[in-house]
């Protein structure tokens, strides 16, 4: 049943399809890493906001994204490929350009998925080197270039790890999410909640969900608000895993959709809770943004816990791998966009990256390109806003290739889309109307640095990783791709199956 249905799509089978449903949300939901992401990206809400920021600052980005999920889920259920978002946007656009709409999709995807892997891995790094401060009471501080060795270190042994067979992936998903994952982060928030009231440093609820504090330098405090929003959106990517990996799934036209909207719900919800914890624990907002080390939420754990407790918890989230497995479960996800990519002939030496192994029977060569890349990005981490511009590329880029395929849903494909298990109906439009004014509104906010003046060391670099892929991409459509590229290309025997076009006419006609 999957494997006819892809060939519908015009692909043949080449994985193994042994992601079932439960080992598929764990795959989606390990990619957001709840509290890993949460102890990375605290600053952002800290400096937009304070206690309001962490609260509120979390709530309102996720109401949107899940529009977004649920828009997504719509495509992935009509349309269970690796080629996944680029492939609905071929198929979506009008004829005339349906190959640039594919064509920008693709290149927007495979940006923010590399830059992402880089992202989450480097700030697995600085919670290495955090740990290490504390453990030597601040004795042994490393700056920037012991920090990207030890992303290197950890991108190379994820290149190892996600080279494996399909069913090693799968089982290690599962178990992260079963035994580290949400036990992590409940752990945490209780942590928090505890500590912070046997000690009594917690602070009102009045003040846990009301005070503001505007320490980004920006005058209009409600600008600086919404620049918390870096936080939850960094946080809420990566859930289009589900429909990249649909070709190793069974019974992908259920699960997938199942995976991406369960998958953001549980982090927008655990997320949430986290923070709302951390807002009570929170003496001093001006304390922890003045800490010496890489990570501020390691302080809060610090203040609360003190040095024992806070490496107890910290180990839980690196030792017992939530930020790594994030790290892997991204780099699986990044690795399938490029092999689909490639496999339509869209990358240079597309060759050599569609290739798959003949033993584990996954896309090696894809993998290590990915990691090669993503050790390149990350000589973003020598500035001092290494992280927002890391979160900024990967976010935009991501939602860049979500939003076009739900644009062109709500407009030239209205009457195209097959249905598939899980369908919006009649609430496609509205949904899909938020969906794409959000992604407007946030892809302009994330181009903005923190602070309303800058060095070149503090400058937001999301818009040179973005610029410089899509001035890459653009030149090469104008100057070759647009004589030769098509979209997605059909290795299958046409002339015995029924394809997804034909379906669509059918359904016109009917």
């Amino acid at each position: 049943m999957d494997d006819a249905l892809l060939a519908e799509l015009g692909y043949k089978a080449e994985f193994k399809r042994e992601f079932t449903l439960i080992e598929t949300v764990a795959f989606a939901f390990s990619i957001m890493g709840v509290v890993a992401s949460v102890s990375s990206t605290f600053s952002f809400p800290l400096e937009s906001g304070g206690h309001v920021g962490m609260v509120f600052g979390w709530l309102v980005p996720s109401l949107f994204v899940l529009s977004i999920a649920a828009s997504m889920a719509e495509l992935t259920s009509s349309m269970p490929t690796s080629a996944g978002l680029y492939y609905f946007s071929a198929k979506l656009a009008p004829p005339k350009w349906s190959a640039l709409a594919s064509w920008i999709t693709g290149w927007a995807n495979v940006t923010g998925q590399v830059t992402l892997v880089c992202s989450i891995d480097f700030t697995c790094a600085q919670m290495i080197t955090t740990a290490i401060a504390v453990g030597s009471d601040g004795a042994v501080t490393l700056g920037a270039g012991p920090t990207y060795g030890i992303l290197w270190a950890i991108l190379i042994s994820h290149g190892v790890v996600c080279s494996a067979a399909t069913n090693v992936l799968a089982r290690l998903n599962l178990a992260y999410v079963l035994c580290c994952a949400v036990g992590t982060t409940i752990a945490a928030i209780i942590a928090l909640l505890v500590c912070s009231g046997n000690n009594g440093t917690r602070v009102s609820t009045r003040d846990a969900f009301t005070m503001f504090e505007n320490n980004t330098g920006w005058a209009n405090s409600g600008w600086a608000f919404m620049l918390a929003f870096t936080a939850p959106m960094w946080t809420l990517t990566g859930y289009d895993s589900a429909a990249h990996i649909s070709e190793e799934v069974a019974g992908a036209a259920r699960a997938a959709p199942i995976a991406i909207l369960v998958g953001v719900g549980a982090t927008a919800s655990l997320g949430w809770l986290l923070f709302i914890s951390a807002s009570f624990a929170t003496q001093s907002v001006s304390d922890l943004l003045a800490t010496t080390l890489p990570l501020p939420m390691g302080q809060l754990f610090l203040d609360n816990l003190g040095k024992k407790g806070m490496l107890a918890i910290w180990s839980l989230i690196i030792i017992f791998f939530p930020q790594y497995v994030t790290g892997a479960a991204q780099g699986v996800d990044a690795s399938r966009v490029v092999f689909a990519f490639a496999r339509d002939n869209a990358l240079p030496g597309s060759r050599w990256w569609k290739q798959i192994n003949r033993r584990t029977l996954t896309p090696v060569n894809a993998v290590w390109l990915v990691m090669g890349l993503a050790g390149i990005c990350g000589l973003l981490g020598f500035s001092a806003t290494a992280l927002s511009s890391l979160a900024g590329a990967s976010v935009i880029g991501l939602y860049t290739s979500y939003a076009t395929p739900i644009f062109l849903r709500i407009t030239s494909g209205r009457d195209k889309l097959v249905p598939g298990p899980f369908s919006l109906g009649r609430w496609y439009m509205p949904i899909g109307i938020v969906a794409v004014a959000w992604v407007a509104f946030i892809i302009v906010l994330l181009l903005f640095p923190s602070a309303s003046s800058v060095t070149a060391d503090e400058m937001n670099y999301a818009v040179v990783l973005v610029m410089a892929v899509f001035i890459f991409a653009g030149i090469s459509w104008i100057v070759s791709a647009r004589r030769w590229f098509t979209g997605p290309i059909s290795n299958v025997d046409m002339s015995t199956t029924t394809t997804y076009d034909e379906k669509q006419l059918e359904r016109r006609h009917d």
